[in-house]
């Protein structure tokens, strides 16, 4: 025994323990600091969400799009021509 109470055999399983546990944090810091693997993964979500099984645009989301674009173009010569 040593002078704490604990065999070796019982220090060097706590050891193994923390050495696990700090893997485990070292490899989920590397996941979070990977910008370029996070970014592209987000990308793939948002390509999914957007798009059908075939891979063509939703029609909701082109229609929405055009609606937008439409707006914008309106409120730019409606702008222009009320200065």
């Amino acid at each position: 025994m040593s002078s704490n109470g604990r065999s070796p055999e019982e220090i060097e399983a706590d050891i193994a323990r923390q050495r696990e546990a700090l893997a485990e944090t070292v490899d989920a810091l590397q996941h979070r600091l990977d910008v370029k693997a996070r970014a592209k993964g987000k990308a793939a979500e948002l390509k999914e969400r957007a798009t059908t099984d075939t891979g063509a645009l939703r029609p909701d989301l082109a229609a929405t799009a055009a609606a937008g674009a439409a707006l914008i173009i309106a409120l730019v010569v409606w702008r222009r021509r009320h200065r």
